[in-house]
């Protein structure tokens, strides 16, 4: 348990407050076009706060990444993801907002047919488990009141979600604008205190081991072009098609990536900068648990008032993502399973089931959590057997003349991901993390997909070339 002063847990528990009132505070969101995607009126500013908020949850696995390989944390984690983003804001942002969707399995729906929805559906919500986020949620707040992990997980998962059952992606965005800043401000706090009792850019060359300042940690090419395709989970991020699909207009999703991108760059170069702080300070003492790199890090070198800051900053960017992928969550099992799948309804009953996904995908990331208790491991795992299924199908699905028929992106969508999963659990199971043929579980994945592709292309040829002699 962290040694908190009275100033320490008056900042937390400010800040807990704040975030409780301001939630409640959003009106209560009757239709499920204010419930899911907040009318299609968000302006600029506050989808950039949203964005850059809910985009960077793992603080405690940032902190732990770079504490284990160094710099290859802005290589691995931050720069496959700012291209990626780009694309995505030039592609497909404002394709997203003129389709007027709810979710990415609509647009699923619209190029290729409801089972195709329900199957996206199906994968993202597994996508998006708050799993990593409850435990990261759990681990701080088990070091700031000393509660079991088990408690705090639970805690930390009710107060972060519960003004979403009336709110919805209105209540998120409002809570996500004090989150936005709360993170920015809390930890950027600790780097003047590292270089004022430390020193600067010598004392990190003279304490980092030689590793952490190449640009792949030492883990290898494959390992770090591995990390670039899991990346590739931003052009079918859920939370990126919905909060496209509720900018104000096609150009205001575009904008607020591209802003988003600049914030993002900026905060990593704070995150990156602290984490080699946490490894020169604390050297190899927590080589084991380098998940609480930044909490063990800030309770060496803050003060009072100060300490409780830097852990409201870790709260707020975990809290912000836990609440989305929760929301996220509830819109796959409600909408895009659900509803899909009891075809003759109206949308009546459609927020009522987005609330019960809600609590779903919460107790689901909770049991994940229990079993799983790395947040870089949930993160590769979870986009190496997901990502290989909704990437093509999905991105193919904006250019109409290229994409594949429905049946095809069916099989696409499923195996490409069983394949992973399959490849994944064999690897770690049967031959204890050394993957069959040495392959990471994207790249069996994504082999299929485009097997199953080329085969639709040259079919397709094949019935062109067969119409034109007809004709």
């Amino acid at each position: 348990m962290v040694r908190f002063a009275a100033a320490d847990y008056v900042v937390v528990l400010v800040f807990l407050i704040i975030v409780l009132v301001v939630g409640f505070s959003a009106k209560r969101a009757a239709r499920s076009l204010d419930y899911i995607v907040a009318g299609r009126a968000v302006t600029l500013p506050a989808l950039v706060a949203t964005l850059v908020a809910t985009w960077y949850g793992g603080i405690l696995g940032i902190g732990e990444y770079t504490y284990q390989y160094g710099i290859s944390n802005w290589v691995v984690l931050g720069l496959p993801y700012y291209i990626f983003a780009i694309l995505f804001a030039y592609l497909l942002a404002p394709h997203i907002r003129e389709a007027a969707t709810y979710s990415l399995a609509d647009r699923l729906a619209q190029s290729y047919g409801r089972w195709a929805a329900i199957v996206g559906g199906v994968l993202t919500f597994i996508l998006v488990t708050p799993a990593p986020y409850l435990l990261m949620m759990g681990l701080l707040l088990s070091r700031i009141f000393g509660l079991n992990l088990i408690a705090c997980m639970a805690i930390g998962g009710a107060v972060s979600t519960i003004y979403l059952y009336r709110g919805g992606l209105g209540a998120d965005i409002r809570v996500n604008i004090v989150q936005f800043l709360a993170m920015y401000i809390g930890i950027a706090v600790i780097i003047p205190f590292c270089i004022a009792k430390y020193g600067g850019l010598g004392f990190l060359r003279a304490n980092l081991p030689q590793g952490h300042w190449t640009w792949d940690g030492g883990n290898g090419t494959l390992y770090v072009i591995s990390w670039f395709f899991i990346a590739l989970w931003t052009l079918v991020d859920p939370g990126f098609h919905q909060r496209a699909a509720a900018a104000k207009d096609p150009m205001v999703a575009k904008k607020a990536i591209l802003w988003s991108v600049l914030l993002w760059f900026v905060f990593d170069l704070i995150t990156t900068t602290a984490g080699l702080y946490s490894r020169a300070i604390l050297r190899d003492e927590i080589v084991s648990d380098a998940t609480n790199a930044f909490p063990i890090l800030a309770e060496r070198v803050l003060t009072p008032g100060f300490l409780g800051l830097f852990y409201v900053g870790m709260a707020a960017t975990v809290m912000s993502t836990l609440v989305s992928y929760a929301f996220l969550g509830g819109v796959a099992f409600g909408r895009d399973i659900v509803w899909r799948l009891r075809a003759q309804e109206t949308e009546d009953r459609l927020n009522r089931y987005t609330r019960v996904g809600i609590l779903v995908a919460t107790v689901a990331g909770f049991i994940i959590a229990y079993y799983v208790r790395s947040v870089v491991e949930l993160w590769f795992s979870l986009g190496s057997c997901i990502i290989p299924g909704l990437l093509l199908p999905v991105v193919l699905s904006f250019f109409p003349r290229l994409r594949p028929m429905p049946k095809t992106a069916l099989a696409m969508l499923f195996l490409g991901s069983v394949t992973s999963t399959i490849w994944f659990i064999w690897g770690t199971l049967e031959m204890a993390g050394a993957y069959p043929l040495g392959l990471l579980p994207m790249y069996p994945g994504l082999l299929v997909t485009l097997l199953l592709y080329a085969a639709d292309r040259m079919s397709a040829g094949g019935r062109r070339k067969a119409a034109e002699r007809l004709a």
